[in-house]
């Protein structure tokens, strides 16, 4: 006889799960705020939440699912109104909205003007994919860290997505500061992920909130295969890339270029520099990488140099995302 799988209500839990009870969530808050990870449930599955504003923070996501690889975020916010401060909604947007949220669909937006979420959770694209869950944990979490909470699923990549806190303690230990146990997930899949950012609504990826439904209200949806590439959560599509031309592992200066420095040897010459990272920390590495090519492109440099970076952890999505930006259309 197969052994039964182990519940949320086991008494024997890591100590690091705690039930959701209103100290816990309080507890969760103060540790978002300051730039740890916390686990915490919503209506489809646990969330590995993070400081959305906080570029450490959302590298530390990546990070601890492992095989890291910078797909957008899905930014956790507690009401529309809060998601207006982070995404341009219109009248679709907003027609969608106030169906189904609080809920179990995600909304793919352009980024509002000025919006405080790091560049890495858009994985440098310039949409935002915003969501307002349903889960009375997560409402009251979202509510009392007064702050966008970037929150993929609280797995490695490639496990199965957590309905229980005990997956989550299973699946990734203690890189997660705490977990709040609120019991199983309700509806237990990933949130629908609608894409209205351009003229045509698309659905990217299906979940219970579905196609039929969104249609009642906004009319026909276009169903994407994901040829095009990751556009939200769960696909891959082309990322940020400077306008001015990026050279790698180039540490021969040019009349006019910048660099794109990691580590502390750096070389003399170049007319600009940013550190990824002078101690050579990945994780600061990946949370500077597409401010930095922001910033160095603003300042129109005749061309933008890249160091090595080691291709191992975060250092393979950084080198994948600047070999993305380097190729030639």
């Amino acid at each position: 006889m197969a052994k039964p799988r182990k519940t949320s209500s086991t008494q024997d839990k890591p100590a690091n799960v705690v039930p959701a009870v209103d100290e816990a969530i309080l507890k969760a808050a103060d540790l978002l705020r300051g730039g740890a990870l916390v686990a915490f449930p919503t209506e489809t599955v646990y969330g590995l939440g993070g400081d959305a504003t906080n570029d450490k923070s959302v590298a530390a996501i990546f990070e601890a699912k492992g095989r890291p690889s910078f797909n957008p975020l899905i930014v956790h916010l507690p009401s529309l109104a809060k998601a207006g401060a982070v995404a341009a909604f219109d009248d679709r947007a907003r027609s969608v909205a106030a169906k189904f949220w609080p809920g179990p669909l995600t909304l793919v937006l352009p980024r509002a003007a000025d919006c405080p979420v790091s560049l890495l959770a858009s994985a440098g694209l310039d949409t935002i994919a915003v969501r307002v869950p349903g889960h009375p944990v997560a409402h009251a979490l979202l509510n009392a860290a007064d702050r966008p909470v970037a929150a993929p699923s609280a797995n490695r990549s490639g496990a199965v997505s957590p309905t229980h806190a005990e997956h989550v303690a299973e699946d990734l230990g203690d890189a997660v500061a705490l977990i709040l146990d609120g019991g199983a997930c309700p509806v237990g899949i990933e949130s629908t992920v609608l894409d209205l950012s351009g003229e045509t609504p698309t659905l990217l990826r299906p979940g219970a909130v579905t196609a039929e439904a969104i249609e009642a209200e906004i009319g026909t949806l276009e169903i994407d295969d994901g040829g095009d590439g990751v556009r939200a959560p769960g696909q891959l599509k082309s990322h940020y890339a400077p306008e001015t031309p990026l050279r790698l592992g180039s540490e021969d200066p040019r009349p006019g270029e910048a660099l794109l420095a990691f580590g502390s040897d750096v070389p003399p010459g170049f007319a600009t520099v940013l550190n990824l990272s002078e101690s050579g920390d990945l994780t600061e590495a990946a949370a500077n990488l597409f401010a930095h090519l922001h910033a160095l492109d603003a300042g129109e440099p005749s061309g933008i140099a890249t160091m090595p970076v080691p291709e191992q952890g975060l250092g393979r999505a950084i080198n994948d995302r600047l070999r993305r930006a380097a190729a030639k259309d």
